[in-house]
This record gives structure tokens, C-alpha cells and sequence, in this order.
């Protein structure tokens, strides 16, 4: 039996006064991650230096590498994107940071674009240190669109069953009951129905859509968003064929686990779905973003500089994150041959 290809995954760096190196140096120090994959971590080499004797990982070996072609098995491979004299103040939020933020990131995202690596995982960025005339955007999600030309991704959180997408992302609040359109909506689930059957393996997903306003809007007393644009949203989308549900109100829905009975959630905004989503998931969540040609995760927490350094950082959610960009990547491999091999999907249909 042919073994599974060994995903070459990027790794890039984050912050470096922030928890981002000692969560991925934690990650691959265990060698049974090896046997699936080749990790090639894009970031100061002095930086991840400091960092291996800050933790006292002495058994930790790094192998230098100019190019994401000299990458080595079953090594920790380290690919330097600058010959700049790096400081690490840890815990503290500095323009060289961001620099070296944004030099990882770019030098990684190069490299997937030019397919010399095969997935992507992002380490916590500081959004406002990392702004500069190159990076004006809002975040990882909105900057990896910009490169790849599409103008709406979707940010899924995942944690085991749980998947919860996000209508209107990176914007603040106040804002937020203006961008919802329906065909916004529509587009989002739409998606989110292709990334689950495509990148999660799930061949009719079924969907829960959260309402905007307390109780839903008390029939129009409480804002009238569920009625004038979600509504209409959800039924264009079974127009479609789409199995979509709603709308739930937000307050109950994660509690009354009624969650357990969808595949997708699809939240209206940022923390409507990541507050509930990151209390359940335990430090252990993955941020992917669907709505992009490529793969890329990140683990589900920011820097944490109040922590930094300290040897406390859980790297769960990292881990998650390397493991599910090889799940998705083997699972889109699958659903490109399957889609071009009518006899397998003939034969997938019948099993459902």
C-alpha cells in the first residue's frame, strides 16, 4: 500500500515577542508529528535560537535551510527571512516586530503560491504592529484573499463536530447590522458548503444560522434583520439545495447543545460565534479559512504576550492546526479525484 505523501506544511513565525515560536518549537518537538508531515518554520533564526534555550529544549535541533527545497525529513527546518540584527522583548507589542511579522508571511505565503510548499499555518500576529504600507489589512484572512484575488473568504473555527463560520468578520460592531445583505449571506454559506464537502469530507452538510438581535428581534421589536435579510437568506439558500436552518437565537443555541445536530454554524459576526466557540474548545480550536485556493490554519489564540516566554503556552491548538491542514489537504487530493472519476462518485452516492 502506497504510504501518504508527507505534506510540506509553512510555518510562519507571528510575533516573536508573542507565543507563536514556543508554540510551534513545542508542536515538533514531539517526532510522531514527522512521520505526516515536513515543517519548514519561516522566522528570525536568532529569534527561534533564543526561544529553544529560553524553554531549555536541548535536545532540539534546527536545520538551517536558504529555500523551501533543502527542507529535510524528520527535522525542524528554519528558513530565515532576514539577516537583520533581531531583538525579542518578550511580551511587548514593537515595530520590528511587526516587520518580522510581516517578512514571514510573505516570504511563506510566496512560497504556497508558488506550490514550493503544500499548506500554510500561521502563528499569532499583532494586527496593529504588523500594519505597514505592505500589510493593510485586518488580519491573516483578509491579507491571503488579497493575494489570491478572492474578495469573500470565510472564516470557519473548528474543533472536532464544531465548526462555526462568521458572515461579516473582521469589522467592528458597530457596522455590522449594515453589511448584512442576503446575498452576502447566501454567498457565505455557499462557501461553507463547499469547503465541508470539499475540505471536510461531509457530502450534504446541514446548516444553523444564528439570528442578529436578542430573541431574534421579538418580531420586529428588538430590530427587524431576522425577518427583512436572514430569512430570506436561509430560504434562498435551500433554494439551492443547501440544507440550511434558522434562524436560531444566539443565546441558547450553544448551551442547549443544539449545535451537536448540524454540521455548520454560520454566526452574523466575530464574537457571536467565537465566544461560545473558543469556551468549548479549550484551548484546542483551529481558525481555517475557507472561500481560497489554498489551505491554510491557525491555531485559534493571539499572542499572549502576558505569557510569553514563560514556558506556560498550551500548544493544542497549534498542533490542531498542523494536523488539520493535512487532513484538508488529503481531503481536497480525494475530492478532485472523485469529482473527475464519475464511476467513484456513482459508487459514494449509493453508499449515502
Amino acid at each position: 500500500m502506497k504510504k501518504p505523501k508527507k505534506i510540506k506544511i509553512a510555518i510562519s513565525g507571528g510575533d516573536i515577542n508573542g507565543i507563536g515560536l514556543e508554540v510551534a518549537l513545542k508542536t515538533f518537538s514531539d517526532n510522531r508529528i514527522m512521520d505526516t508531515c515536513v515543517p519548514i518554520v519561516y522566522s528570525s533564526a536568532k529569534a527561534a535560537t533564543y526561544y529553544k534555550k529560553k524553554l531549555k529544549m536541548n535536545d532540539l535541533h534546527f536545520n538551517f535551510i536558504d529555500s523551501a527545497e533543502q527542507a529535510k525529513s524528520r527535522k525542524i527546518n528554519l528558513l530565515n527571512v532576514t539577516d537583520e540584527e533581531v531583538r525579542v522583548t518578550l511580551g511587548e507589542s514593537t515595530k520590528e516586530a511587526g516587520k518580522l511579522s510581516f517578512l514571514s508571511l510573505e516570504k511563506a505565503t510566496s512560497d504556497l503560491a508558488s506550490n514550493a510548499v503544500d499548506v500554510l499555518v500561521t502563528a499569532p500576529i499583532n494586527k496593529d504592529n504588523i500594519q505597514s504600507e505592505q500589510f493593510q489589512f485586518n488580519g491573516h484572512t483578509e491579507y491571503l484573499a488579497n493575494y489570491a484575488n478572492e474578495d469573500n473568504p470565510i472564516m470557519i473555527m473548528v474543533y472536532d463536530n464544531l465548526r462555526v463560520g462568521i458572515v461579516t468578520g473582521h469589522i467592528a460592531l458597530k457596522d455590522v447590522a449594515s453589511s448584512l445583505t442576503v446575498e452576502g449571506i447566501v454567498k457565505k454559506l455557499e462557501m461553507f458548503n463547499k469547503s465541508l464537502q470539499q475540505d471536510f469530507g461531509i457530502r450534504k452538510p446541514r446548516f444553523a444560522v444564528l439570528g442578529l438581535n436578542p430573541h431574534n428581534g421579538d418580531n420586529g421589536l428588538m430590530g427587524s434583520e431576522e425577518k427583512d435579510i436572514i430569512e430570506p437568506a436561509i430560504n434562498k439558500a435551500n433554494e439551492s439545495e443547501i440544507l440550511t436552518f434558522g434562524p436560531y437565537p444566539a443565546d441558547g443555541f450553544f448551551g442547549s447543545d443544539l449545535w451537536k445536530k448540524f454540521d455548520g454554524v454560520l454566526a452574523m459576526y466575530h464574537d457571536q460565534g467565537l465566544a461560545p466557540f473558543k469556551a468549548l474548545s479549550f484551548d484546542q480550536g483551529v481558525n481555517f479559512t475557507a472561500g481560497i485556493p489554498v489551505v491554510r490554519t491557525s491555531p485559534d489564540h493571539g499572542t499572549a504576550y502576558s505569557i510569553a516566554g514563560k514556558g506556560l503556552a498550551n500548544p493544542g491548538s497549534f498542533r490542531n492546526a498542523v494536523y488539520l491542514a493535512i487532513d484538508t489537504y488529503h481531503k481536497r487530493q480525494e475530492f478532485k479525484e472523485m469529482s473527475s472519476n464519475p464511476l467513484q462518485q456513482q459508487r459514494r452516492n449509493k453508499k449515502d
